[in-house]
């Protein structure tokens, strides 16, 4: 099972570098920013000695009841419905094949799901940042929207992490 904590000054971001240069900066430069405003939390994935293996970040967000399937939207009775933006997950490039960027989808998701007890969340949203990004997402359950965005809802979170 992968281990991940809060993002904190103890671990190494100016060593992390992946292949998508934007998510390689986010973490050495506004993460924690993010943190502080409390805009995003930041989990990463690091050894003993705080080398970051993978790192993802989680926030509340919303999206429009329209953009959903018909078969979900027709149950819902909001126009606005409450989610869960996993803004970003990157995997270190020297880690690449281990299956990190899997384990710490599983561990957003499961998260996630935690969370939506307390504070109520209908689903995970992401925004693919590339067809590689999209095409991860697809083939681990995520639904793309009209609007591009990436869904998976919290029931299907529950059957495939067997909560």
């Amino acid at each position: 099972m992968l281990h991940t904590v809060a993002l904190d000054p103890y671990h190494k971001r100016v060593s992390f570098s992946c292949e998508e240069q934007s998510l390689t900066d986010y973490l050495r430069k506004q993460a924690s920013q993010d943190v502080k405003r409390k805009v995003a939390l930041c989990f990463v994935h690091a050894d003993a000695i705080g080398t970051i293996k993978g790192y993802y970040t989680l926030s509340a967000d919303s999206i429009d009841r329209t953009l959903l399937p018909e078969e979900l939207k027709k149950k819902m009775p909001y126009n606005n419905l409450p989610v869960t933006l996993l803004g970003r997950l990157a995997r270190d490039s020297q880690f690449k094949g281990q299956g990190i960027g899997e384990l710490l989808l599983a561990d957003a998701l499961k998260r996630a799901y935690q969370a939506s007890s307390e504070i109520a969340s209908f689903a995970v949203v992401t925004d693919s940042i590339n067809a590689k990004a999209k095409d991860f997402y697809e083939s681990l359950g995520f639904i793309t929207l009209e609007s591009g965005r990436m869904f998976i809802t919290m029931d299907t979170i529950k059957a495939s992490l067997r909560l």
